[in-house]
């Protein structure tokens, strides 16, 4: 049931819910409200005071609006909407006198701190506080954390707003940070000196509205100003989280969140966040051809004709989608290789996934409903690796009292749960409540029973998401990238292979294999043509999300020496062929697939799939497996990336470290 209030804010009447802070009604009225504390996706503290408003008929000093509900205010002596200003005499004084204590210990080096530009504290000095100091004694001084290789410390310009705490207790869900000492001597540290163990720990960064904490690979890199911002998609894991690509010239220089409340909020995962490093490492920037044994340079005409030659003697043709690839360049590659009679795979891992029907490898749940479930069931996943924002939505709902059941291997979750097993076994014999939402991880699917298992899981609530590890998957199923019999089959007595930078896949010797790919990984050690193509940054490309949502990554920067658009070496080479592809343009090529695939051209919406239950089969016996061994190093871009390497290298230490006895 609403409980509206009516509400004077600076002499515009609004009318809000009773349980919104001031803080959020001003929002409402347009008004901005200086604050260091208050976030809104954490708990509320109370402790910066810059958020001082005066509430007019209240007690004659000013009031924190984060902490104060709406519903807490009096109405006037005749019942008047009760009076709140946020610019009168007493509030502007009051926050002079807050931003004045708080620059007391605050170092003053913005010229060479890296939030320079980008700095909370500066922006509300300038425009809130006063232009002189009263402050002649020495400031003090803090000793700097080693948080890792991620976030570089001063802790000396921290100002105690506890956002970092607060993220890694409640969202990431690591019980290592907090305030030691009181008086002069309180200071934000991790507790006995530990390193935060999070994938999420990078989002810390963007929280700090000082230069405590900053991002220690961007530092001293470049400068705000001098920066390329494009709003783009994230394919490090299939959750398709908003990000912002930050490029100095062609080099990218950092990645950052971008709100979207349907997949990622504000936050994105370490990987997402620090990959870039491996964009510029281990490129691809020329075709190569294989002679005698060895990888040699060549012309791309030298090369496609090479290609072309292969293809028209193939007996058994077949094409490989990797799990970065853009729906476009999947649907030209299908186009390509279906006119030479072949077929094409995108189930790279193995899984199961029933082509044409949605509902069974996508499921008919939204992100967005994680947040208020109150029963899941997570079938061989472990989402803090898989996706670990979509995991903090999960962690979310369980504050709010959701209960959580896990078939399969126990992992840390960041939240407790109840492990009903790790078998097949497990599963069939498990009692659900009918609103649960069952979460069937890839590992699930992998074994030969994948498809019973999927049927299993359907028949528990009818409330199903797949959780996909690959951000191609989705929309290379949903342009018919498949072969009967899985990948097996499309391999098994295929005499050359077209692989669009599928790196997971051993392709054993004999086959003449095409790369077609970004990075020199693993699918190009084995190749005979190489053929250079654009990373996710470098070209425009559709992909679609673990829910079913088309999202549209922008270009960023371009591509490195002679690599070219995916889309297009594929163009270029159906004409070498001879079957040329009915398209000269990325918008031609977009309008053909929107015309096979019309759902695609809802950008950004979660189209309602049509529950199609699969047959009930016979379950196998085997243990759940986990899809993903190292969060780090699921990709090419990732394995190429210096920082993800000593990562993985820290995170394997770790979970080796000898226990003492107890």
């Amino acid at each position: 049931m609403s409980d509206l209030r009516k509400i004077i804010i600076d002499d515009q009447e609004i009318e809000v819910e009773g349980a919104m802070t001031l803080i959020q009604a001003c929002e409402v009225a347009g008004v901005e409200i200086p604050r260091f504390c208050y976030h809104e996706r954490l708990s509320i503290a109370g402790n910066c005071r810059m958020c001082l408003v005066e509430v007019v008929g209240g007690p004659p000093k000013p009031a924190a609006s984060c902490a104060m509900q709406v519903k807490d205010l009096r109405p006037g002596p005749e019942g008047q909407p009760p009076m709140v200003k946020t610019n009168s005499p007493m509030v502007k004084k009051a926050r002079e006198g807050v931003m004045e204590f708080l620059l007391i210990n605050h170092p003053l080096d913005c010229p060479i701190c890296d939030q320079g530009g980008e700095c909370d504290l500066q922006d509300q000095a300038m425009a809130y506080g006063v232009d002189f100091s009263r402050y002649r004694e020495p400031k003090r001084a803090t000793e700097d954390l080693d948080l890792g290789p991620l976030v570089e410390t001063h802790m000396t310009r921290c100002i105690s707003c506890t956002r970092c705490v607060r993220f890694t207790t409640e969202v990431a869900g690591v019980h290592v940070m907090g305030q030691t000492g009181r008086g002069e001597d309180a200071e934000i540290t991790t507790y006995l000196g530990e390193i935060i163990d999070s994938n999420l720990q990078g989002n810390i960064i963007d929280l700090c509205p000082v230069g405590a904490l900053v991002s220690k690979p961007y530092a001293f890199t470049a400068r705000p100003w001098e920066l390329t911002k494009t709003e783009t998609i994230d394919v490090m894991d299939a959750l398709g989280s908003s990000i912002r690509v930050d490029c100095k010239g062609r080099e990218v220089m950092r990645i950052l969140p971008r709100n979207h409340d349907g997949t990622n909020e504000e936050w994105i995962s370490d990987k997402t966040r620090f990959v870039w490093d491996g964009l510029r490492r281990q490129r691809l920037d020329r075709p190569y051809i294989r002679e005698n044994g060895k990888l040699r340079a060549a012309t791309w005409g030298e090369a496609l004709g090479k290609v072309a030659e292969a293809i028209k003697g193939a007996k058994k043709l077949t094409g490989l989608v990797g799990d970065l690839a853009p729906v476009e360049a999947v649907y030209a590659l299908k186009g390509l290789i279906d006119g030479q009679g072949g077929t094409v795979e995108c189930r790279t891992d193995k899984a199961r996934l029933p082509a044409g029907n949605r509902s069974a490898y996508v499921g008919n749940i939204a992100v967005e409903e994680l947040d208020t479930a109150k029963n899941f069931i997570l079938i061989g996943t472990d989402p803090s690796v898989e996706a670990p924002v979509l995991n903090a939505r999960i962690r979310k709902a369980w504050i709010n009292g959701a209960d959580v059941t896990v078939v399969g291997p126990k992992v840390d979750l960041t939240y407790d749960y109840t492990h009903a097993g790790t078998d097949r076994a497990a599963l069939d014999g498990l009692k659900v409540p009918e609103d649960a939402i069952v979460i069937v991880g890839q590992g699930a699917l992998q074994e030969a029973d994948g498809e019973a298992v999927l049927a299993a899981a359907q028949a528990l609530t009818g409330r199903m998401l797949v959780l996909h590890t690959a951000a191609a998957r989705v929309g290379a199923l949903d342009v018919g990238a498949v072969t009967e019999g899985g990948l097996e089959a499309a391999i098994d007595g295929a005499d050359v292979i077209y692989n669009l930078g599928a790196d997971e896949v051993e392709i054993a010797e004999g086959p003449f294999v095409i790369y077609q790919g970004s990075h020199g990984d693993r699918g190009a050690h084995r190749a005979d043509v190489i053929l250079p193509g654009a990373a996710y940054t470098e070209e425009q490309g559709l992909f679609v999300n673990t829910e079913g949502r088309p999202q549209l990554a922008l270009r960023a920067g371009f591509a490195p020496g002679e690599a070219k658009e995916n889309w297009a070496i594929l163009r270029a080479l159906s004409g070498e062929l001879g079957a040329t592809l009915p398209y000269d343009s990325m918008a031609q090529l977009r309008q053909a697939l929107v015309k096979d695939v019309p759902h695609l051209k809802k950008i950004d919406q979660v189209p309602e799939n049509e529950w199609q239950p699969l047959s009930k089969a016979k379950l196998g016996k085997a243990d759940f497996r986990l899809a993903i061994r190292d969060f780090y190093l699921t990709n090419p871009i990732a394995r190429s990336s210096e920082l993800m390497a000593e990562l993985s290298a820290n995170a394997k230490a770790r979970a080796n470290q000898p226990m003492a006895a107890e």
